[in-house]
């Protein structure tokens, strides 16, 4: 069974910074595009920052743009998000997303992990 677990999210104070993790499980990604994405309340859910398989091109969001940074570990398995800055409108559930390799088609959600960031 293919699981993407996120952990990391939470409360912070506006300026503040958090590191998302989300851990694959069920086989292995090393292949595929990974990313980032956010729903805020009220909202539809919106891109914030890919990476490709060999983690060597990145993708960001122009709202987020010079405050996060995505990164990957293929070894572990594993997909991060660095956020610094943080400003009240990132406040949302953030999800862990793994593509159909070659395309621009999610195949895997994670379940979310909300921020929250206060002013």
């Amino acid at each position: 069974q293919v699981r993407l677990v996120e952990s990391g999210g939470g409360l912070v104070q506006a300026g503040g910074s958090l590191r998302l993790s989300c851990a694959a499980s069920g086989r292995t990604f090393s292949d595929s595009k990974m990313g980032w994405f956010r729903q805020a309340p009220g909202k539809e859910r919106e891109f914030v920052a890919a990476i490709s398989w060999s983690g060597g091109t990145t993708y960001y969001a122009d709202s987020v743009k010079g405050r996060f940074a995505i990164s990957r570990d293929n070894a572990e398995n594993t997909l991060d998000l660095q956020m610094n800055g943080l400003k009240p409108e990132d406040t949302a559930v953030y999800y862990c997303a793994a593509y159909s390799k070659g395309t621009t088609k999610v195949d895997y959600w994670g379940q979310g992990t909300q921020v929250t960031v206060s002013s």
